[in-house]
């Protein structure tokens, strides 16, 4: 029980260094008002449809993946090697469902490019561009340019979230880790909350649902029929 306990509060010590280093990098230079309102067609998806949007997962073959945090491009090379493999199997993409679960600390790959540079995710949540090995300042996943992504022994693979996307492959992001995060943001730069997180959900990149919570997501998923596998 000691241990279990020890366990618990170190994670919790984490979390919430994460957090107020967040706070710390995102109070530089953000004292200005929010976007307003968003790009066309990146519109929030109602939390209240989040019961109903998981009756698109359809297909035999189900998957779910729950991604809590940045872990290179595994999150996105995972659901196409799923797809991939199947076909190698005699599956098509319509014989398959996939879901990918954007909570916790990957919550910044559910939103476009202005977040990423406003509120500078790449620094705040450690996700480097690979190629200058700088901190990136847009969404590496969304549009990426033909050929960014290469795997040894694969060769190139179409793994930004639109091709995903284009493939069935079904994204939600975590109300709560939204929250949260605005939250801190709010203090570290005394906004309103409610006004960052309106701003966020504006910004939310086209066919993202918002669900409860991630936690709330992965049971849902598991509901549906999907397995369940951790992505970082």
């Amino acid at each position: 029980m000691k241990t279990n306990d020890q366990t618990g509060l170190n994670q919790r010590r984490t979390f919430l260094k994460q957090f107020a280093t967040s706070a710390a990098v995102l109070s530089t230079g953000m004292l200005s008002a929010p976007f307003g309102l968003a790009a066309e067609g990146m519109s929030a998806q109602d939390i209240s449809d989040a019961d109903e949007w998981f009756k698109q997962v359809k297909g035999k073959h189900r998957i779910v993946f729950d991604v809590t945090k940045p872990n290179s491009i595994l999150p996105f090379a995972w659901p196409r090697v799923f797809l991939l493999t199947n076909q190698k199997t005699g599956s098509s993409e319509s014989e398959c469902g996939v879901v990918v679960i954007l909570r916790h600390d990957a919550i910044p790959y559910a939103f476009g490019h202005p977040l990423w540079e406003k509120y500078k995710f790449g620094e705040s949540f450690k996700i480097n561009n690979d190629a200058t090995k700088a901190p990136a300042t847009q969404n590496p996943f969304w549009e990426p340019k033909a050929g960014t992504f290469k795997v040894p022994g694969v060769g190139e693979v179409q793994i930004g979230i639109n091709e995903l996307q284009s493939s069935g492959v079904l994204f939600c992001a975590c109300d709560v880790a939204i929250t949260v995060h605005t939250a801190v943001i709010a203090e570290a730069t005394k906004q309103d909350a409610a006004a960052i997180k309106q701003e966020w959900l504006a910004n939310l990149l086209p066919g993202v649902q918002v669900v409860p919570s991630g936690i709330w997501a992965v049971g849902r998923a598991q509901e549906h029929g999907c397995t369940y596998c951790f992505a970082g």
